[in-house]
């Protein structure tokens, strides 16, 4: 039996209501649409995948082995914790159809040894995980703004909190080209 690949990404924002939540809803909607769900599936061959360390060399054209996903959301503060995503970010996924059930928590140092990828919104964001990833000695997760993946080159996604709901889509329509891209770059 093909031995099982999992990846991982935590999405971070400061309070975890607003940015984080929008962006694991979508990121988790599009992994679930191609298939790539949390529950097992296949992708291409491993020469495909670019993976390396599974016997690639011994993968035949049509070969697939089974990969998860696993895909979370937290806060940068402690702001929020315990408290749903925004009504108006609940409002804008509804609209769009994207499920979104989540409750606000904080990175943890446990975080940095899990997850392959963390992804934030701004450059305060990037700072403070950067800072925190310093005191884990074994760090694995690899910490990007989410906006680098943005293929209209907007790095930074803006906190709507202050804002109104055209803010709230104006994050949605971010997080769903840079998980895209995101996507695309890590199957």
């Amino acid at each position: 039996m093909a031995e099982q690949v999992t990846k991982s990404v935590l999405f971070v924002c400061l309070g975890n209501i607003c940015r984080s939540p929008i962006a694991e809803a979508v990121f988790r909607k599009l992994v679930t649409d191609q298939s790539i769900s949390d529950h097992v599936s296949t992708v291409h061959c491993l020469k495909e995948a670019n993976l390396i360390g599974f016997g690639a060399e011994n993968c035949e054209e049509n070969s697939f082995f089974p990969l998860q996903w696993r895909i979370d959301s937290a806060a940068t503060s402690a702001y929020e914790l315990g408290n749903p995503p925004d009504y108006r970010g609940q409002a804008c996924m509804k609209k769009h159809g994207i499920p979104m059930s989540h409750v606000a928590r904080q990175v943890t140092k446990e975080d940095f040894a899990t997850f392959d990828y963390i992804l934030c919104m701004d450059e305060s964001n990037l700072r403070d995980l950067n800072r925190k990833s310093n005191q884990v000695k074994n760090c694995r997760a690899k910490i990007e703004l989410l906006g680098s993946y943005d293929p209209q080159k907007q790095l930074i996604i803006e906190d709507p909190y202050y804002g109104n709901e055209a803010d709230f889509e104006t994050v949605y329509q971010q997080c769903v080209r840079c998980c895209r891209a995101f996507l695309e770059k890590v199957r």
